[in-house]
């Protein structure tokens, strides 16, 4: 894990370079959206895990970059268990999925397949099964070497990204995006110093709003698998609606706010929760994006805080999901140190785990 995190600006750099070619697959990938845009044809975006993250963060890239072209009701992210079972009729399927052979996944493609979709894969390699079940593949080619998938996250929305600028017809700056990736990924000292109060915690509760709702998510699912500490997600206005009763001086509590739009809103709520954390004790950090740093006066976020930069080349999704990756994967991987777990494995190498992974296959 550690050494994909700092494989990530590298990646960045080279996967938007490729994927420039407008004739290429993030060239293709966007004409089929264009296509089922127009024909006002559903387009569902699906995965598993770190990968349904990565598609929720698809479809907020790829809307960004349509604007009002595409409705709500056209362009959804969806679980993709649940899409197998309820598949739409017709229009564009883009399934998430880093090496291509995850069973929902597959599946979702099958039954969409079978509903009359045209079928689009972003993945690590053209030669894995769901991609011999695909009509157009968007090979990432950089496969991830720890189970607890980094790359695996950021690479679709890289793909992303690039399709976005196909789409939008400004194409996104690699070196940019290298930037933003290795200012997270520079954050050491602070993510160790802030890790140790999460590592020592009962349960962590992660809190977002906007398009860090994502992030969240991610960040939810990296303590779990890679520390094993109980953790959970809310949005910010939920988690002022009745779960704060749950948390006390042994809850760590992680913000995330890097999203630039409603951004006054945001952070006047977020101040709110942060201060009500305060008074329960709890230990608070936050991702905060450097404009905002100021906003938050320090003594709300105790236990840290890791500051994203503003990349104003960007779009603000993407600004937001690629600043904010390093940082999470970063802190999570500093909480497993600290847990003196090892995040490679997500505890398959205890044999009740290996086994409960086996039972449910």
């Amino acid at each position: 894990m550690t050494e994909m995190i700092a494989a990530e600006p590298g990646l960045a750099e080279r996967l938007l370079t490729r994927l420039a070619d407008p004739v290429g697959p993030a060239g293709r990938l966007a004409q089929k959206i264009r296509e089922s845009v127009d024909a006002r044809d559903p387009i569902v975006v699906v995965g598993c895990g770190t990968s349904e993250h990565g598609a929720q963060g698809f479809v907020e890239i790829v809307r960004s970059a349509l604007g009002g072209d595409a409705s709500v009701d056209a362009l959804i992210a969806a679980q993709a268990f649940e899409a197998a079972l309820e598949p739409r009729r017709g229009g564009l399927l883009i399934a998430i999925s880093h090496e291509g052979a995850t069973w929902a996944t597959n599946r979702a493609i099958a039954a969409a397949h079978e509903a009359g979709a045209t079928i689009a894969l972003v993945t690590v390699s053209a030669r894995s099964p769901g991609g011999a079940i695909s009509d157009l593949v968007l090979a990432t080619e950089e496969l991830d070497q720890s189970w607890c998938h980094t790359i695996g996250y950021l690479a679709p929305l890289l793909a992303a990204t690039a399709v976005a600028g196909h789409l939008s017809g400004k194409s996104p700056n690699p070196g940019v995006a290298r930037a933003l990736l290795s200012a997270g990924a520079d954050r050491e000292r602070e993510a160790e110093a802030w890790a140790s109060s999460i590592a020592s915690a009962r349960h962590v509760v992660v809190v977002a709003s906007g398009v860090d709702r994502i992030a969240g998510r991610e960040l939810t699912l990296k303590i779990e698998e890679a520390a094993w500490i109980p953790s959970a997600y809310r949005d910010i206005e939920t988690f002022l609606h009745g779960h704060l009763p749950a948390t006390d001086a042994d809850t760590a509590l992680v913000l995330i706010l890097t999203d630039s739009s409603g951004r006054a809103d945001r952070v006047a709520r977020a101040r709110q929760l942060l201060a009500a954390a305060r008074v329960v004790g709890l230990r608070s950090g936050a991702i905060l994006a450097e404009e905002v740093d100021g906003d938050v006066a320090a003594e709300l976020t105790p236990a840290g805080r890791l500051l994203v930069p503003a990349a104003p080349d960007l779009p603000n999704p993407v600004a937001a999901l690629l600043g904010s990756a390093t940082p999470l994967q970063l802190l999570t991987e500093r909480i497993a140190r600290a847990t003196g777990t090892n995040p490679d494995a997500i505890r398959r190498e205890d044999e009740r785990y290996r086994q409960a992974a086996e039972a449910a296959e």
